[in-house]
């Protein structure tokens, strides 16, 4: 294909460098014949030079989608094979024991008051719900500890668009359009809805050229995320565990290629000082290649354990997609000089070596509502009551327990 498009755009450079000469002799004075025949000459390559551009497009939209589909390269240390090749690097705490009949977060939450189902199911379809009462504090706690927590570390906060072009999405590694994407493409529009502030914040130097010295940029992101789930379904995603809609903080970085490691084992360090001052039960994974997606050069996931679904589930990833993303994105830096210009240099021409590509990282701090199911099922009470996690009670006006509601 890359030979067609070639061939292609050599022709249609060919046919402009002639329609540029015909043009050229029409300057001067002509006889009418000749004029005549330089107009038809003209006529006939602007035509051929239209449909030979048609062709030239719909070849390049080819090729795009081809070099979509190739994912990027791969950390010698991934583990090789499926999810089940994932290797555990480290774990914290242990399941908690309880000497009652323990619930879900679904029946917990029910008995609680802390959310609503059903009738979302009526208002907007299945996998979407209301929260209530103490679970609309806890989601706005949540989110303001976090964002508290990883302002401490540097990072700068952001609350993103939630609709993006769909170039944006596509050049973050994303495919919109693909068969059981997860992606909410907005109808008649080249727009689609978010599932992650990964994209936005991914755009937001995008077609830019950064300075070293600015390096590393370091992001935490509020966002809503909307995502199909689409092929998603049984015992094991139900309640708040996988939902189309749901309130999320993403850290993400930009930083110089040779530093794209250290700040991987920055990010994930600072997820798992997250869930253990939560007092969660959780290990890392070092994800295998059939589990990383297009743009991970090496994923860390965490795994909580949710007692109630009797499993461990996902609360968070932390990707390294090197250079995977800024090339789509265009977003590069100039390195500074490692000497001072001379004296005689010329002004206004750039100081250091030629552009590179930054790398990208990005890593959850918060996905809502499975940190809701971690603390509604690991902190439960005999009496149904749940205890609040002390990082959060200062965001919670105080509050230490959730308390069912007296009939």
């Amino acid at each position: 294909m890359s030979t067609s498009r070639c061939r292609r755009w050599q022709e249609v450079e060919r046919l402009r460098a002639e329609r540029n000469a015909v043009a050229n002799k029409m300057k001067g004075k002509l006889d009418p014949s000749v004029r005549q025949a330089l107009v038809e000459e003209g006529k006939n390559l602007k035509e051929a030079l239209i449909g030979l551009e048609e062709d030239l497009v719909g070849l390049t939209d080819k090729l795009q989608l081809e070099a979509q589909s190739i994912p990027n390269a791969t950390h010698p240390d991934v583990p090789v094979g499926g999810e089940e090749s994932s290797v555990v690097r480290k774990e914290v705490g242990s399941q908690r024991s309880f000497n009652f009949t323990i619930k879900d977060h679904l029946q917990l939450g029910k008995e609680l008051d802390l959310f609503d189902f059903d009738a979302a199911a009526e208002v907007s379809g299945s996998k979407f719900y209301y929260l209530k009462n103490e679970a609309v504090l806890l989601e706005m706690a949540l989110v303001n500890w976090a964002i508290s927590e990883v302002s401490k570390k540097g990072f700068t906060p952001l609350i993103t668009p939630e609709i993006v072009r769909s170039s944006v999405v596509e050049k973050c590694g994303f495919q919109p359009r693909a068969q059981n994407t997860q992606v909410y493409s907005i109808e008649n529009s080249d727009q689609c809805l978010i599932g992650t502030a990964e994209i936005p914040v991914g755009g937001i130097h995008m077609d830019s050229i950064l300075l070293e010295s600015a390096l590393p940029l370091k992001y935490v992101a509020y966002s809503h995320c909307f995502r199909t789930e689409a092929g998603a379904a049984g015992a094991a995603t139900r309640g708040l565990y996988r939902v189309h809609q749901f309130s999320k903080v993403e850290m993400f970085i930009f930083c110089r290629p040779e530093e794209s490691d250290k700040w991987h084992e920055e990010l994930i360090m600072i997820e798992e000082d997250l869930y253990a001052s939560l007092g969660l039960h959780f290990k890392t994974l070092d994800m295998a290649t059939g589990d990383l997606g297009a743009p991970a050069y090496r994923k860390f996931d965490i795994e909580a354990w949710m007692p109630g679904l009797e499993r461990y589930g996902e609360i968070s990833s932390a990707s390294n997609c090197t250079d995977y993303q800024s090339r789509r994105l265009g977003i590069r830096y100039r390195p500074a000089p490692s000497e001072p210009p001379p004296a005689n240099a010329k002004k206004g021409k750039a100081a250091g070596g030629p552009t590179q590509f930054v790398h990208t990282l990005n890593a959850t701090a918060v996905a809502v509502p499975r940190l809701m199911v971690c603390i509604l099922e690991n902190f439960q009470q005999e009496d149904g009551s749940i205890v609040i996690p002390e990082p959060l009670r200062p965001f919670l006006g105080g509050l230490e327990v959730l308390s069912p509601k007296s009939k």
